[in-house]
């Protein structure tokens, strides 16, 4: 089965790029957007052979997630169950038989880390919600974090200590995640692996001199870890200022 993540920063502008050829050529079972910045009926999506579910922000223009599926789930849920955190249409949950699926697209801190608290609550949230699915069953999630986890995951780590997305408050989150049942899949296969980003900020020519980061993730609780096959970062494909992300597993 393969799996597709992709933060589109904005679907009508992809559009109007490549993404529905690179959506082809991908040929995902399960395809995960994050960042749709849509509303309901303010885009015509029509595609053979998939489910679609979404997930609006109450902001408009804001956020948002997506997922098309080729197997159509048991179950559908929007959100993670707590009111503080399910008006940005972040989360989408589907359940199969075997496993649950979720996009993520969690908040940023922001400039001068004014939403650094906020953000904290909703890993909290997040970690909790993650745990109770996979006392059920298997869990995969991806989508865009918004952390680097390591130094290495980031061009100029540094620089960057203590801003949006490299606090040791982020990071610290991340490791507690990983440290109750979940498995970074690209590092699980690629652990020094360095220079690969899957997101570079628009200025400054980021992405042309590759100073990046890897914020864009599929995790994968552990009792799937002999069902992995590969992970994979499609720094070739534009469109975005991220990069789809790709997990293959047999499942």
């Amino acid at each position: 089965m393969k799996l597709v993540s992709w933060n589109v920063n904005g679907l009508r502008a992809v559009m109007s790029k490549n993404f529905m050829e690179e959506f082809d050529k991908l040929d995902a079972d399960i395809f995960c957007l994050q960042e749709t910045k849509l509303q309901e009926g303010q885009i015509e999506w029509s595609k053979d052979g998939y489910y679609d579910y979404w997930n609006y922000a109450d902001k408009k223009g804001y956020s948002g997630t997506a997922i098309f599926a080729k197997h159509e789930p048991i179950n559908v849920t929007y959100g993670i169950g707590v009111d503080e955190h399910d008006h940005e249409g972040r989360v989408i949950t589907l359940e199969y038989e075997k496993f649950y699926m979720i996009v993520v697209y969690t908040p940023n801190s922001q400039n001068e880390l004014k939403r650094l608290d906020y953000r904290m609550t909703w890993e909290d949230a997040f970690r909790e919600y993650l745990c109770d699915l996979k006392s059920k069953k298997s869990v995969i999630v991806c989508g865009d974090m918004n952390v680097a986890h390591k130094e290495i995951d980031l061009k100029n780590p540094k620089t960057n200590h203590q801003n949006a997305g490299f606090t040791d408050e982020e990071r610290d989150k991340f490791s507690k995640l990983l440290e109750n049942g979940f498995i970074d899949t690209f590092r699980y296969f690629y652990p020094d692996m360095e220079q690969i980003y899957s997101w570079w900020s628009y200025r400054f020519k980021a992405r042309e001199k590759n100073a990046g980061w890897r914020i864009d993730y599929f995790l994968a609780s552990e009792d799937l870890k002999d069902k992995l096959i590969d992970a994979k970062i499609h720094t070739e494909i534009y469109g975005s200022d991220h990069c789809p992300v790709e997990l293959d597993i047999e499942i």
